[in-house]
This record gives C-alpha cells, structure tokens and sequence, in this order.
C-alpha cells in the first residue's frame, strides 16, 4: 500500500445515490464494500462525511434563519450520515468508532486526539462527526484538521466526478483532466475543490489530497495501490 493511514472525506450528497434527498442504501453498502478491502489491506482509514443531503448550513441562511443556528443543524445532519455509514461498516464485519466534536453521549464517543489515534493503531475505522464543533467552517475544513492532527498521509476525496478538470466536465465537453498540479497552481487557476480554508491548511502542512470517483467500484483500493486515479494536489 502507498499509503499507510489516510482521511477519507466523503460529501453527504454523495450518499444520495439516484434519489433526490436522503441515504440510498445501495449507495452506502457500496462505499463500506470499498472501505473494507482496504481496511482489510492494513490502511489505518480515518473518515469525515458531510450532511448536505439532509441539511446544509447555507440553505437555512438563506431562508432567513441565523447561519450559526443553521450550521449546528448541518453538523447533526452529518452525525445522521456518520451513524449510517458506521452500522453499514459493521454489518460488513468492519470495527468502527464514532467521534463527535459536539458531545453527545449516548451515540458516539467525544473526539479526544489520543483515543482516535490508539483506534486507529488497532485497526478500527475512526469516523469523524459534527465538523469542527463550530460554525461558519465546513466538513472539508474537519477533514483538513483532523487528517493533519492525525498525521494522515494524504486526505482522499471521493466525489462524483474522476478528477479536477480545467471547467466543469458536465458543462463543458473541452474541459481537461490534470493527473497532478500544485496548490499553487489551483489558487491561479481558480479551481474549486474545497473551501479555501481547508485547502490552504493542507498546503501549509503539505498534506496531500487526492480527488477521485468514489462511486466507481475499485477505485479507492487502486488509488492505495498508487495506481494512476483521479487527480493529485501537492505543493
């Protein structure tokens, strides 16, 4: 394996699968099948997921309602996809954790560094819930913190789409792939892969990020292998 311990950092919307809102069962085995080959290779596999398939912080400011309220409730819609993924994880015969930066007893453990750590050097898949704890910063932004509080080797970020493109594939038919660019080249070139927070974290702790297509099966075991999948950003 290239890569000993890794962030894998999934959007909420990708669990969405064909349906128009909500957790696509499907979907969600399909992602713990994925995840399990990999665990069962020896990768240390640290998880954040988003909640925009139930609620997103921006959509409730939008309506009117105070941002800071709002993003408390997309950091509970995120506890509802981390829960999902965990059972679908177990039930595929995968020990997992669930740590939330919001207390919540009774569900999941409180995010505590070293016991996330000593999880994962036992072999369990640590999933990361509720963002940062704080409002106005974004899942991306707690995969960014944790991956590099961690010491992740490089965060994997499963989308739709193979890669980072020049435009946008699904708009523009002449858009073209990059296997490889640099934070430096993303800022010029005005590229959107994360928020601008979370991506200048990774550059400041050159911590690489590797954006693939999740939902094509195979291809996070082939990105481990170091396989060419996908587009790698490094300074």
């Amino acid at each position: 394996m290239k890569y000993k311990r890794i962030l894998l950092k999934l959007s909420g919307e990708s669990l969405m699968g064909d349906k128009a809102f909500g957790i696509d069962n499907n979907r969600l085995s399909l992602y713990a099948q994925q995840i399990k080959k990999i665990h069962e290779n020896g990768v240390e596999i640290a998880i954040v997921i988003g909640g925009g398939n139930i609620f997103r912080g921006v959509q409730a400011e939008e309506g009117g309602m105070d941002r800071s309220h709002g993003d408390y409730m997309g950091m509970l819609a995120t506890m509802i996809n981390s829960m999902a993924l965990q059972a679908a994880l177990e039930s595929a015969g995968v020990e997992t954790r669930l740590q939330s930066a919001i207390e919540m007893k009774a569900i999941c453990e409180p995010f505590i560094k070293r016991k996330a750590l000593r999880h994962l050097e036992k072999g369990r898949v640590v999933i990361f819930g509720a963002g940062t704890g704080n409002p106005f910063f974004t899942t991306d932004s707690a995969a960014s913190l944790r991956a590099i509080e961690l010491n992740a080797d490089v965060i994997l970020k499963g989308t739709r789409v193979d890669g980072i493109y020049s435009a946008d594939p699904e708009k523009d038919p002449n858009a073209t792939k990059y296997d490889v660019i640099s934070f430096d080249d993303v800022y010029k070139k005005d590229l959107s892969i994360m928020d601008m927070t979370a991506f200048t974290l990774c550059k400041e702790n050159n911590l690489p990020i590797i954006v693939f297509d999740m939902d094509t099966p195979g291809n996070l075991q082939k990105v481990l292998n170091g396989e060419q999948v996908g587009t790698i950003v490094r300074n």
